[in-house]
């Protein structure tokens, strides 16, 4: 999977204030948390991540879109990646991801050999 990512300059957690830190974070920041109450869960589940880095400038694409960080993700399996998706564990922190992204995309490959 494609993650892109724009992050938030402060992270909102109006929808869940019992997460939020005790000051004010970057939605970077934010996306930190999630990513570390996440990887627990989505090792078990047999994915792992390939890729995380820093977004940049299109070379082909849109003047005014913008993405501040990349990831690609790979999971054994359509199955193995829902039930990682519906793990209570993992959904606990969701909360994070929410807090800390103005907008993102999810784009599913499926990998071809040359």
């Amino acid at each position: 999977m494609l993650n892109l990512m724009r992050f938030r300059a402060i992270a909102d957690y109006s929808s869940t204030p019992h997460l939020a830190p005790d000051s004010p974070i970057t939605g970077e920041s934010a996306y930190r948390l999630y990513m570390k109450q996440t990887l627990p869960y989505l090792r078990r589940s047999g994915g792992e991540v390939l890729f995380y880095g820093d977004g940049g400038a299109f070379l082909v694409g849109p003047s005014d879109e913008r993405w501040d960080a990349a990831m690609l993700v790979r999971q054994s399996s359509m199955g193995s990646f829902l039930a990682f998706a519906s793990n209570q564990g993992y959904l606990v922190g969701l909360a994070h991801r929410t807090a800390a992204l103005e907008d993102s995309r999810l784009l599913p490959l499926l990998e071809r050999h040359v």
